[in-house]
């Protein structure tokens, strides 16, 4: 690993289908995405290569960051990567992995980003993924009682399909599935 690039391993009580869902989807990347307790205010995802993401969050101290960048590869259900970059920022474009991998009764979810600016933002980025991470196994924990279904209805298992994907979402929360022009 570079001084630039940062891993994460985390196992979480999912299949790997229903985690990539978790990963991809506006309205489950509602319930996870960013780094404390905030709400995501922005989810839209065109998940095939060449398609664009883009979700903006607030964290609880007001804070509010948006992240954007471009699908480079899509495998359902064991690999994703995208280019990523802080809307407004100037930091420079970088890149995250995503591999899922079947381990007994969850997925071994191996996160890379690299091509970080400095090791400054590799930390801060650490830092960030981790409390996102951190929902991300709670979504799925039998230790807060919840069993698989209950968090599979938790994460969008229980919507309304017949509703175009742009109306579903998060309360206050702008959800499209839709190319981003």
């Amino acid at each position: 690993m570079s001084d630039t690039s940062l891993t994460i391993i985390r196992r979480i009580k999912a299949s790997p289908t229903t985690l990539f869902e978790a990963l991809t989807r506006p309205e489950q990347i509602a319930l996870w995405w960013g780094p404390d307790a905030g709400p995501v205010l922005v989810g839209e995802t065109d998940v095939r290569v060449g398609g664009r993401f883009r979700v903006r969050f607030r964290m609880l101290d007001g804070s509010e960051h948006e992240s954007s960048g471009v699908y480079r590869e899509v495998a359902p259900p064991t690999r994703l990567a995208m280019t990523w970059r802080w809307v407004g920022g100037e930091e420079r474009e970088s890149l995250v992995e995503i591999d899922l991998r079947a381990v007994d009764d969850a997925t071994e979810l191996t996160f890379t980003h690299s091509r970080l600016p400095d090791a400054a933002a590799r930390d801060s980025h650490r830092e960030g993924w981790n409390g996102a991470f951190d929902k991300l196994e709670r979504m799925f924990s039998s230790n807060e009682g919840d069993n698989h279904a209950t968090a599979q209805s938790r994460i969008g298992g229980g919507l309304d399909r017949s509703q175009p994907e742009a109306s579903r979402g998060g309360e206050g929360m702008d959800s499209r599935a839709r190319p981003l022009g």
